[in-house]
């Protein structure tokens, strides 16, 4: 299981969106080739933005794309967890490769407010988490959960550390086989592999365009091979 974390607009939903098309891909394109089940938490799912990358990629049947993707929308903490736990069903139902939630937390956060009820939150999100590493062992399926972001307030007076950490604290963290936290980089976005079995802490830049993700450096390159020169300009006048 991969977890994503950043603030909004860091990019977590675009990356999701790119997720969904690469993993409708065969093997010989570094896809999944298998169906994608796309959990919504936060009414953030846009099928016209699925189209626009699709295209933008050069698939020539965006729509077919689209029709690979089941969408469930949740309205609450308890909906998600009955979801979650009758996920199985679902997985062998639609063939799927790929399991997306966008976010694991936004709802738990929101209904359990307080001190009072922190320890009944993680207790429930341990159930879901554990239920979510079940489902990847089981059914061999790969499964992304997007993370929210808390400020540490210790760290704006004169504190060492990052500012923002994930939410959900250890529980999280143990559930998670690779965690990733996404930042604000101007027109860029960086992103921060903070845990993993086989990668080493790093850091990598990315740019969102109208293909999803993509490497900056990549961008860089193709636009400034597009541009004309000077005497291409001059002959074509």
């Amino acid at each position: 299981m991969t977890e994503i974390a950043g603030e909004f607009g860091s990019g977590k939903s675009q990356l999701c969106y790119t997720l969904c098309v690469t993993a409708n891909l065969p093997f010989n394109k570094k896809g999944l080739d298998g169906n994608v089940i796309f959990i919504d938490t936060e009414n953030t799912f846009r099928p016209e933005r699925i189209h626009q990358v699709a295209e933008s990629r050069g698939i020539a049947d965006p729509e077919e794309i689209l029709r690979k993707i089941y969408v469930c929308k949740i309205f609450n903490s308890s909906h998600l967890e009955l979801i979650i736990h009758n996920l199985g069903k679902s997985i062998q139902e639609y063939k799927a490769k790929l399991l997306i939630v966008d976010s694991i937390i936004s709802l738990h956060r929101a209904e359990f407010t307080g001190r009072g009820t922190l320890a009944e939150r993680q207790q429930r999100l341990n159930i879901m988490l554990h239920k979510l590493v079940r489902l990847a062992e089981v059914y061999n399926i790969a499964i992304v959960v997007t993370n929210q972001v808390q400020a540490q307030p210790d760290n704006f007076f004169g504190g060492t550390g990052d500012q923002l950490r994930a939410t959900g604290g250890n529980i999280m963290g143990h559930a998670s086989t690779y965690r990733i936290l996404l930042r604000k980089a101007g027109r860029d976005r960086i992103a921060i592999m903070l845990d993993s079995p086989w990668h080493a802490y790093d850091q990598t830049r990315f740019t969102i365009t109208e293909g999803g993700v993509q490497d900056s450096e990549e961008k860089t390159t193709s636009s400034s091979m597009e541009r004309p020169t000077s005497k291409q300009m001059e002959s074509e006048w």
